[in-house]
């Protein structure tokens, strides 16, 4: 084949992943787009991991998973509490803004961090609840995550109490206090 030829081929070939991609909603795309950068790191890195893609609640869940069980080598991507797999998070999301030219806040789970800290997140904010209504006043938690916040104002509120943000930046906090 000639290059003329080639050139020709291209954009036939394009048109056709272009349509596929065009028959995904927006955060199917997203994920499919994460995933694929996900996987590329797998992959340099010579880690075994198993990718599902999720949409639920308009949000897009990127997991990673062992292929065999073992998830310990997955385990050094999710690094000292969570650190990495939040740095991993933020940059599959680059990945969707630099091929969407949109903002994404794709979920990335890996070796199910996020269902261990979700439940953490849930037993801190009972012990909150627990101290507002034996004590009284409010609790001060410690700085969390937009995602971990929401987790914890969602707990407080099925509780019947109320919970705010307070602060900025990295020193944004949950204030837990008895309903008024």
């Amino acid at each position: 084949m000639n290059d003329i030829d080639e050139q020709q081929q291209l954009p036939s070939q394009d048109a056709s992943s272009d349509a596929q991609t065009s028959e995904l909603s927006p955060l199917e795309e997203e994920g499919e787009i994460a995933a694929d950068y996900i996987e590329e790191l797998l992959d340099t890195a010579d880690i075994d991991g198993d990718i599902d893609i999720e949409v639920r609640d308009g949000r897009t869940y990127v997991s990673v998973v062992a292929e065999d069980g073992d998830d310990s080598p997955l385990r050094e991507l999710v690094g000292e509490n969570g650190e990495t797999v939040e740095a991993l998070q933020e940059l599959a999301r680059l990945s969707v803004l630099s091929a969407t030219q949109r903002r994404s806040r794709l979920i990335l789970d890996i070796a199910g961090h996020r269902d261990e800290r979700a439940s953490e997140l849930r037993e801190m904010a009972q012990d909150a609840v627990a101290k507002v209504e034996s004590e009284g006043g409010s609790v001060h938690l410690p700085p969390l995550s937009p995602y971990e916040r929401k987790i914890v104002h969602d707990a407080v509120a099925d509780a019947g109490l109320v919970s705010e943000s307070e602060g900025d930046g990295a020193g944004r906090h949950i204030v837990v206090s008895a309903a008024q």
